[in-house]
């Protein structure tokens, strides 16, 4: 009897409460990290692209092209610089987005001029321009491509593994560039004209490192904090190549 009465109060008794135990969970709330990434001193003077033997491009550009190596704002705050976390995510997993990220041909160029992609997601990239394009991604880690792309249409590529930075261009017109930064995480972002970024939110609490990538400029990181529910605040600065910068 005392046996089946224990064995009867282990099953009414014990099972529900593994049972509750089973369904507790524990929500952390993550932190976020911003900032700006900021050029000190004059910025080089961009290159003019000269159009003349591109009759195609003039029919579509009315204004003056240039190079866009050192787009800076009024703050001296510096655009498409890409910034990632390079250390403290490892072992980690996280799902592949299911939208699309698009870079797109226009006005006799690629736009953005910096993007980062999730490994797994697609990069849908469309030729908005009336003549032809070609699209050739040199790849150092993953595998590259380089396609015809005739007027109004578009194809989806996907990479497999991290890269930063991943170069693309145009054989036909030798200045259009674009850079993608493909990582393994979602917590990556691009300066805008301010030299501004946010990571998305919910960055796990722990020990990070921040690091930003210039095209022209290189490298730069930080190791960080993020606290759980608290945003940290980032500088980066650069200093200007420009020879007559003061």
């Amino acid at each position: 009897m005392k046996s089946a009465l224990k064995s009867l109060f282990g099953k009414w008794f014990l099972s529900p409460i593994g049972l509750v135990f089973g369904l507790i969970s524990f929500n952390v709330l993550g932190g976020g990290i911003e900032g700006h990434v900021f050029l000190r001193g004059t910025p080089p003077p961009e290159v003019p692209v000269d159009l003349t033997n591109f009759p195609d491009c003039r029919s579509v550009r009315k204004e003056p092209l240039t190079t866009r190596h050192y787009v800076c704002g009024t703050n001296g705050g510096l655009a498409n610089v890409f910034v990632f976390i390079r250390e403290g995510l490892q072992g980690r997993s996280f799902p592949t987005p299911t939208n699309e990220v698009v870079l797109d041909q226009y006005h006799c160029g690629f736009h953005p001029y910096m993007l980062g992609v999730q490994t797994g997601q697609v990069l849908r990239i469309k030729n908005s321009e009336p003549y032809m394009e070609t699209v050739h991604a040199v790849a150092l880690t993953n595998k590259g491509f380089n396609i015809a792309q005739p007027p109004n249409t578009s194809a989806r590529f996907k990479f497999d593994r991290q890269e930063i930075l991943l170069r693309i261009k145009c054989e036909i017109h030798p200045w259009e560039f674009a850079y993608v930064g493909v990582v393994e995480h979602p917590f990556y972002a691009v300066t805008d004209t301010n030299g501004w970024f946010r990571l998305p939110e919910n960055l796990p609490p722990g020990r990070y490192v921040l690091e930003a990538v210039h095209q022209k400029l290189g490298k730069q990181a930080q190791t960080i904090t993020v606290e759980e529910g608290q945003t940290v605040n980032v500088r980066f600065e650069y200093q200007s190549p420009y020879k007559n910068a003061p």
